[in-house]
């Protein structure tokens, strides 16, 4: 099995549009996470060692995979918690206010006696594949602190409203934990669903179950009220406006009885609620809305916390990060498409990198480097970064590196140090530059972090004409917003105490100290001066003359403030950060080890081509199935292949519209080809119906393809859709 296939396996579950497109299908059932984890841990781990990893340490290599990116997703989960924090605290505000006001005189107890519905609209934007994620959260949420009757439903399981009530009702009870209430509710869904039956079963569940609402608090049965009920609308863009128009309706007409409260999510815009629902029932909506943090703000989240930080050793190139942005920012804004593309280069890292082996936190590459094998120093000394290392070294230490696999391991050990003090300096002096070009006119080297961190990994950023725009807008700055930017690198340079860059924070300290004396100099000269031009008077035409002689003065001279000398002297000190500290990870020896950069691969398994995946399934089957006798000279079109790889190569041959009786002669030509060549030409007859039931067979499965289509011009014809091979 080659690389290229065994990321495929494992990239089935994440990237169901690039298995089918690669003609695999994604099978939930056995995607690495679900109920066989342990046993699929096992057969992952024999896949990682066939094929060019049959090595020693394919096991630890694999192990050490599995336990960083268990690392980097527990991080991102947590930042998505923490992400979506605010938004969640408004929403169960919201719905502990509205319940309150179910049965007390407040403002939502008057709004429900005119039988409006409390209505939070959920604004979560176009990254429709993050939603299912969000609403789960947020039921586990509204479950643990306001009501446990959550039910979340989807436009496809409601049709009409009888399927809508039943879906509700269904889910409902399933919050219930009650048995006997279950049963009851199933025999009243074999009757009838209506929300007289629902009202009458929550008012029975809630008798029952008395004060058992999840809080914290301890609630007397006087002071107790019954939960209120809360149906989530995922996709509410996706719902038939009758159905929803009549669950509005007749559920404004119980809401007295029976405490609703909806939300909706919406991926576009709120003015959907009006276009879909007419004003005679949106009047019975109390809506309030509520905006979900930007999926750009998520992704630089993401960006800052997994790979602009040593917290993780895994680094990736500036293209594979250029395929992931594209592909987020160009089709889907989905922040999970994005983590699982990141999960699939750290797979193909481990996989295709024997030296992966020591992609691990320093003290533990430290250990494992004392342990390698000779063929693991032979991959050292053959890495490229390695190779221009040790030519710029003296010739007896040449000699040691390249024979001495002692004092190898030793060399090794002080570059990946000097690797992970090479990425402590290369993040701060990041932020800093990024503080500093983050707020310029248009913007010349992003407006993001992310864009200045691929402008940094591609090539030496000084040397592009970008980085010369940028300082000369920083040359022209205000002294307020120069102070400003400068406290912001302070605060990053001095957060952190293991980099060699502890005087920088004291030099921009220093700074900000001769700015603040400018501005007390400034004071005691405005000072003086109002003072002396107090007795200066004179007439407009010797005022004119002095400012036309002040002008000339300085275009001659040109003299700079103290203020102009000392901007200048910040701006040439940040140049000097820059050039020494933003080095591309290319120039760093053993890079290889923490950089994947494999950006093709990765283009090949996420960025689905599904025309050239059904052309090479069907022009060529050995792609994929690997069978010896399927291989053909070209032109050639083996008899045992597949019967719609054979059809598909037949049409291939013919003009627009194709004649069904030569097509399917064809077809049985090369099909019997083997009984020819055995010399029994002759067939019998049901031999011929077999293989014209094939054929038919074939033709229909490249109609459903849509490489053919029937056609009115020619009765026994059928008309060509495509041209070429791909």
């Amino acid at each position: 099995m080659t690389a290229n296939e065994e990321a495929e396996y494992y990239v089935t579950d994440l990237c169901p549009a690039a298995a089918r497109a690669r003609g695999k299908s994604s099978c939930p059932r056995t995607a690495p996470g679900r109920k066989d984890h342990g046993y699929l841990l096992g057969v992952q781990e024999d896949y990682f060692s066939k094929g060019k990893n049959e090595s020693g340490d394919s096991k630890l290599r694999f192990e050490t995979y599995h336990l960083l990116w268990q690392e980097m997703k527990s991080e991102t989960e947590r930042l998505q918690e923490e992400l979506n924090k605010n938004l969640f605290d408004s929403l169960i505000e919201f719905l502990r206010k509205c319940h309150s006001g179910f049965h007390n005189s407040s403002h939502w107890g008057y709004q429900i006696k005119l039988r409006e519905i409390p209505t939070a609209a959920l604004i979560l934007g176009v990254n429709v594949t993050d939603h299912d994620l969000i609403f789960r959260s947020l039921t586990e949420a509204i479950q643990n602190n306001v009501t446990p009757y959550v039910v979340p439903l989807k436009a496809k399981d409601c049709p009409d409203i009888k399927h809508l009530l039943q879906k509700f009702v269904t889910q409902l009870t399933n919050c219930c934990g009650d048995v006997k209430s279950k049963d009851s509710v199933q025999v009243t869904q074999k009757t009838s669903c209506s929300m007289d039956s629902l009202t009458t079963w929550y008012k029975t569940v809630t008798k029952k179950t008395g004060p058992k609402m999840p809080s914290k608090k301890r609630i007397t049965s006087s002071q107790w009220q019954p939960p209120p009920v809360v149906l989530i609308l995922k996709d509410m863009e996706s719902f038939s406006t009758k159905v929803l128009q009549d669950f509005i309706i007749i559920s404004s007409q119980h809401l007295h009885e029976f405490p609703l409260i909806l939300i909706f999510g919406i991926a576009t815009s709120p003015i959907i609620i009006h276009r879909l629902l007419p004003h005679a029932v949106s009047s019975l909506l109390c809506i309030e809305l509520f905006q979900s943090l930007s999926c750009k703000e998520h992704l630089t989240t993401i960006l800052d916390k997994l790979l602009l930080t040593t917290q993780f050793p895994f680094k990736i190139s500036e293209k594979v990060l250029q395929v992931l942005t594209n592909i987020f920012l160009y089709h889907d804004f989905s922040i999970q498409n994005f983590i699982k593309g990141l999960q699939l280069s750290l797979l193909e890292h481990f996989y295709s990198q024997p030296l992966s082996v020591l992609c691990c936190n320093l003290p533990e590459a430290k250990r494992r480097i004392n342990f390698l094998s000779i063929s693991q120093c032979e991959d050292i000394r053959r890495l490229p970064s390695f190779r221009r290392y040790v030519e710029k070294q003296a010739s007896e230490k040449q000699v040691a590196l390249l024979t001495n696999e002692r004092f190898l391991k030793v060399e090794t050990q002080s570059l990946l140090e000097n690797l992970h003090v090479y990425h402590l300096n290369y993040f701060l002096v990041l932020r800093c530059l990024h503080n500093f070009t983050s707020s310029l006119p248009k913007y010349p080297l992003g407006r993001q972090i992310r864009e200045l961190y691929c402008a940094c990994l591609e090539k030496n950023i000084w040397d592009s004409e970008d980085y010369g725009s940028a300082l000369q807008l920083l040359r022209m700055l205000a002294k307020d917003e120069l102070m400003t930017i400068l406290k912001k690198c302070f605060k990053v340079f001095n957060s952190s105490s293991e980099t060699q860059l502890g005087s920088t924070a004291k030099k921009i300290e220093e700074f900000l100290a001769e700015f603040q004396n400018l501005d007390e100099a400034k004071e005691e000269e405005d000072a003086s001066g109002s003072q002396s031009k107090g007795l200066q008077k004179t007439d407009l035409y010797h005022l004119q003359k002095s400012l036309l002689e002040m002008r000339e003065l300085r275009r001659t001279s040109k003299k700079q403030s103290k203020f102009e000398i000392l901007r200048e002297k910040v701006v040439n000190f940040i140049d000097c950060l820059v050039r020494e500290y933003l080095l591309p990870p290319e120039t760093q020896p053993l890079h290889e080890v923490l950089y994947f950069s494999a950006a093709h691969t990765l283009r090949e398994h996420l960025n689905a081509a599904p025309r050239i995946a059904l052309h090479t399934a069907l022009n060529n089957p050995y792609y994929y199935l690997k069978n010896e006798a399927l291989k053909s000279e070209e032109g050639c079109i083996p008899n045992i292949a597949p019967d719609i790889c054979i059809a598909y190569k037949l049409h291939l041959e013919c003009s627009r519209l194709i004649n069904l009786v030569d097509w399917s002669e064809a077809f049985a030509t090369v099909v019997t080809a083997a009984d020819q060549m055995d010399g029994n030409a002759t067939t019998s007859e049901e031999k011929n119906e077999i293989i014209h039931a094939r054929f038919i067979r074939a033709v229909s499965e490249l109609e459903h393809l849509g490489f053919i289509r029937p056609t009115k011009q020619k009765t026994d014809h059928v008309a060509r859709l495509t041209w070429g091979g791909c």
